[in-house]
């Protein structure tokens, strides 16, 4: 694994029980493993919000035009990934991840996972629209997405 730092600005718009260290560790990782499985050779900044289903119902009706609460948001700072290698020397602010706790505990009993394995892959998932891609563009690229995301929260749990 090659060597970089990662930095996390954890936030919450309200006070969540299930959001805790061993939480914020393993998101960390989820983040470092997409980062790595990815070849990102930059140290970087990720802000990651976790928030209430009127929360990110709000974000995703002003910033998407749909509206109802969803999942997980991302907001990549670079177009399409295409990072500035000049603008990463120091590390690349990625952007910025919102996990809808709620969604993410609904998501984890529907699915028979953990809550710690949904919040991570979604932040997984999140960590790929910071890095660029996007499913919504092609069947293609959502099942390349799809496929990384597999093979990276396997690699974790």
């Amino acid at each position: 694994m090659m060597h970089r730092d990662l930095y996390i600005n954890f936030s919450a718009t309200e006070k969540f029980e299930e959001i805790n260290y061993e939480l914020k560790l393993a998101v960390r990782e989820a983040i470092l493993a997409t980062l790595e499985r990815e070849g990102f050779e930059y140290s970087a900044e990720v802000s990651v919000t976790f928030c209430s289903a009127d929360y990110i119902h709000k974000l995703n009706r002003r910033f998407r035009g749909v509206d109802r609460p969803t999942d997980v948001l991302s907001f990549p700072l670079y177009e399409d990934g295409e990072f500035d290698p000049t603008e990463c020397q120091l590390g690349a602010a990625l952007g910025d991840i919102v996990i809808s706790v709620p969604r993410a505990k609904e998501q984890a009993a529907e699915l028979g996972n953990s809550f710690l394995r949904e919040v991570c892959f979604l932040a997984i998932h999140s960590t790929l629209h910071l890095l660029g891609y996007d499913h919504e563009r092609s069947a293609e690229e959502d099942e390349v997405q799809c496929r990384l995301q597999k093979e990276i929260i396997d690699s974790i749990f």
